[in-house]
């Protein structure tokens, strides 16, 4: 800000932090140096005061230079290559180890496109590194795998950070819904005192800052007290600074920098914690000596950040489906007794111990027809009203909830009654009829890390806010105020009023069957668990990993990985939809029928036989692998070639299963042992008990395997089925039809479209919802349709009622596959789970075809 002789000074308040263009300080930090080029011809339009002398052409003036100039055309080829693979700012194109300049100084470079310039930052190299520059954040991650409780993950995290990074202070923030920080996590040198449990508040870090650090994730201070290096020139020909968003070297607000100094701090470095989006907190690592982060310790900060992130993402939506899950349980066990209730809310004046076991509170009140009842809390009638009228007021129809209810209801005496803070549920679209849940105040001594409250003062950069000078314990104690309700509170909450009011709204009957979606959706939350948190967390995260370690190609690797991954999907779909398991010979045809051809013979042979959940899901596995390598390699991979499967019951109940491979090529055993290997033969031993042998005789593989009897479920199997029919993808089913793909997800809707022009479409309209489907149906009519059931908060419903209409065939996918999701009138549509393959949809297109 400039001041001119006759102007005033600038009015200081708590909006001059959030004002400060941190984004252009025009400046970096000088251990190391910035040129930025224009992205054609790579001539330098702007650099750092230090970048002459850093590159090795001291007192040179770079601009007007080309950068192959001033530092070398292999310097340059090595920043092009590494910037043609780099499209996104925050993910800058990292060269280690370049001799650069006419000296031949090695530097580690980070390179980005921004503002319609290519930025480089030079930072000087360090010898060899004897590991991978990515090995210490994953060192840490693989230590941090294994926990399930978000406090011991963000311990553990403090801890191992410090130990890979060695700063003296890791502390991790967590920001509370005003924008306040509480250190829950903290590892610190022996002798510097303790940030753990203490408040800083939301203008610590002002709303620019919040916003860079959900841009560029990893920020750092080198030497809080050591003079930046300018930029220049200034301005450019059009009056505009260098934009430094995405620079590391960015030079940091001075204000920033006094407040590290105040707290003794020298050198920092932050990391952004992202959930949902949202800056949920911070890691923040403190040195008080000055420290430049070297550009690999940075990209494992980087690393770190993303997949911790992540992690802790994880762990807080396992914890919300949990607490659903328990809420949806207890109010269930009402919903139970209420449906059989000619007047519910007489009923819930009795059931209000019952409610207010829904969630965390000290009682509850219900307020319906202008009559107040009360449990376990003093609230007169009259306050009953005043806070049902409030939340009409501040609710509109929705949940609302507030833990100050005095700032809300100032007449409301402080200790007079038990209401500091409601959460209000209505059960009318009107907002007339309330459920209150009240926490009673609960006085708190907040630790602050120094007085919150920023003052006007005259620092060493002027007149403005100055950052408090001392960080000792603060005090605050807060009184008439409850606990906070969490964001599982409040979906705890939603869940009661819809339910409730559903009863509320509808008759006996409608009741019943809206207790049956309910039923729906409970076991739409338990696929939800199982996918979510046991299979993406555990099974995906060991087959990805234990995968990469075999010697092969990208492209190998990518089929393997997919191929297990849709068995495993296949087999917990089966379990899934009954109750736990399937049958053996609906596995093997399964796995078996993309490779029936005329002239091949494929047998089977055996009892009705079921197995259990846990040997349906290892089988699943095994069969995928032994048929994947077959196709491969072995007897599938010919057209004449025969396979033979038999299974017999043995006297001790248990089950054994030969595989048998003849007329394919000679077999070789293989020379080393993977992930594939090391599958088939220890799976089952080690997950059921059972035994497995293989053997590669050269004309054919042979395998055998037993599996115990408390495996098996025998009473209810099927019959054998003859194996489905399969279809050859070369075939084109699609051959030159036009296609209405109707799916909400962009990355489904394009790989579904890859697999659509595989089978021969020749073009393919695709909408994310109903309302653009019936308009592409309205302009051009398809030759076949592919719905996905479930797009958000809607269904493809009325639209396949319009193709029935029409005349058009029609296929469903879902990643759930229950035909109960499906008006009666649809259901005996073809349903393809996700995620399908080409085989997989064209064997449905053929049955399309032949009715």
């Amino acid at each position: 800000m400039t001041l001119t002789p006759d102007s005033a000074p600038p009015r200081v308040d708590l909006s001059t932090c959030d004002r400060e263009p941190i984004h252009i300080p025009g400046a970096i930090q000088d251990f190391g140096c910035l040129i930025a080029c224009d992205p054609v011809g790579f001539r330098i339009t702007r650099a750092s005061a230090n970048a002459a002398d850093m590159v090795g052409h001291s007192g040179r003036d770079l601009l007007g230079c080309t950068l192959e100039e001033i530092i070398g055309r292999d310097a340059v080829q090595r920043i092009m290559d590494a910037l043609g693979s780099s499209f996104d700012p925050a993910r800058a194109a990292l060269c280690f180890d370049i001799p650069a300049g006419p000296s031949q100084t090695r530097f580690d470079v980070a390179a980005h496109l921004y503002g319609g310039l290519v930025i480089v930052e030079f930072t000087p190299a360090i010898p060899t590194l004897e590991h991978p520059p990515h090995d210490p954040a994953r060192a840490i991650l693989r230590r941090l795998s294994g926990q399930t409780e978000l406090d011991d993950l963000c311990r553990a995290a403090a801890r191992l950070l410090r130990a890979a990074l060695n700063y003296d202070r890791v502390m991790i923030y967590r920001f509370a819904a005003d924008g306040a920080g509480q250190v829950i996590a903290e590892d610190k040198r022996s002798d510097l005192e303790s940030f753990d449990g203490q408040w800083f508040p939301a203008t610590d870090i002002p709303a620019q800052a919040r916003a860079l650090y959900l841009k560029n994730i990893v920020r750092y201070v080198g030497d809080s007290a050591r003079a930046p290096a300018g930029i220049l020139p200034v301005l450019d020909a059009s009056g505009e600074p260098l934009d430094l968003s995405f620079a590391h070297l960015r030079c940091v607000s001075p204000i920033h920098c006094e407040y590290l100094r105040n707290m003794g701090v020298v050198a920092s470095m932050s990391i952004s914690i992202v959930v949902g989006g949202r800056l949920w907190g911070l890691v923040a690592c403190h040195q008080y000596a000055p420290r430049a982060l070297l550009q690999s310790e940075r990209m494992n900060a980087e690393l770190f950040g993303e997949c911790f992130s992540m992690q802790v993402q994880s762990l807080l939506h396992a914890e919300s489906l949990t607490a659903a899950s328990q809420a949806r349980t207890l109010l269930n066990l009402i919903l139970n007794d209420i449906v059989h209730e000619d007047e519910p809310m007489p009923f819930l004046r009795l059931q209000l111990g019952a409610l207010r076991t829904l969630l965390p509170c000290d009682g509850v009140a219900l307020w319906t027809g202008g009559v107040a009842s009360t449990d376990a809390i003093r609230l007169p009638d009259r306050q009953v009203r005043a806070i049902a009228f409030a939340a009409a007021e501040h609710g509109r129809g929705q949940i609302w909830a507030t833990h100050h209810l005095r700032s809300i209801l100032p007449g409301l005496e402080s200790g007079e009654y038990d209401a500091a803070g409601v959460l209000a549920v209505p059960l009318s679209r009107s907002g007339a009829d309330y459920i209150l849940f009240v926490r009673k105040a609960v006085e708190q001594t907040l630790q602050w890390a120094g007085d919150p409250n920023k003052t006007d003062d005259v620092g060493p950069l002027g007149d403005r806010l100055t950052p408090r000078k001392s960080f000792a314990i603060w005090k605050e104690t807060v009184r008439d105020q409850s606990l906070p309700w969490t964001a599982d509170d409040r979906a705890a909450a939603e869940a009661v009023r819809i339910a409730l009011m559903e009863v509320i709204m509808r008759q006996h009957e409608a009741l019943l069957e809206e207790r049956k979606r309910d039923d729906a959706r409970q076991r739409l939350l338990n696929e939800e668990l199982n996918h979510r948190v046991k299979n993406i967390l555990t099974l995906i995260r060991s087959i990805v990993r234990q995968s990469m370690s075999e010697d092969r190609s990208l492209a190998d690797y990518a089929h393997a990985l997919e191929g297990r991954i849709m068995a495993m999907s296949a087999a917990h779909d089966q379990i899934l939809r009954g109750s736990g398991g399937g049958a053996l010979s609906a596995l093997l045809d399964a796995e078996t029928a993309p490779y029936r051809i005329p002239g091949r013979d494929i047998a089977f042979d055996g009892p009705d036989v079921r197995l259990d959940a846990r040997a349906y899901a290892v089988l699943a596995l095994v069969i995928h692998e032994l048929t994947t390598n077959a196709a491969k390699y072995g007897s599938l991979s010919a057209p004449q070639g025969k396979l033979h499967v038999g299974w017999t019951l043995r006297e001790d109940g248990s089950l054994h299963m030969s595989w048998v491979e003849s007329g394919g090529p000679s077999v070789v055993a293989p020379q080393r042992k993977g992930f594939g290997s090391a599958l088939l033969e220890r799976s089952i031993p080690f997950d059921l008990g059972g035994e497995a042998e293989l053997s590669y005789a050269p004309e054919g593989v042979r395998a055998a395997f037993t599996i115990p009897s408390a495996r098996l479920q025998r009473a209810s199997a099927p019959p054998l089925k003859p194996a489905a029919e399969t279809v050859n993808t070369a075939l084109k089913p699609l051959h030159e039809k036009h296609v209405l793909l109707v799916e909400d997800q962009l990355v489904i809707a394009l790989e579904a479209e890859d697999v659509l022009r595989s089978l021969g479409a020749a073009t393919i309209d695709v909408a994310p919802n109903a309302a653009d489907a019936l308009a592409m149906i309205e302009a051009r009519a398809p030759g076949l349709a592919l719905l996905d059931i479930n797009l958000g908060s809607h269904t493809s419903v009325p639209v396949a009622e319009e193709l029935v209409r029409r005349g058009v065939p029609l296929i469903f996918s879902t990643g759930y596959g229950d035909h109960a999701v499906l008006p009666s009138g649809l259901a005996n549509h073809s349903i393809v789970r996700k995620p399908f393959s080409a085989s997989t949809l064209a064997l449905a297109i053929s049955a399309l075809q032949k009715t």
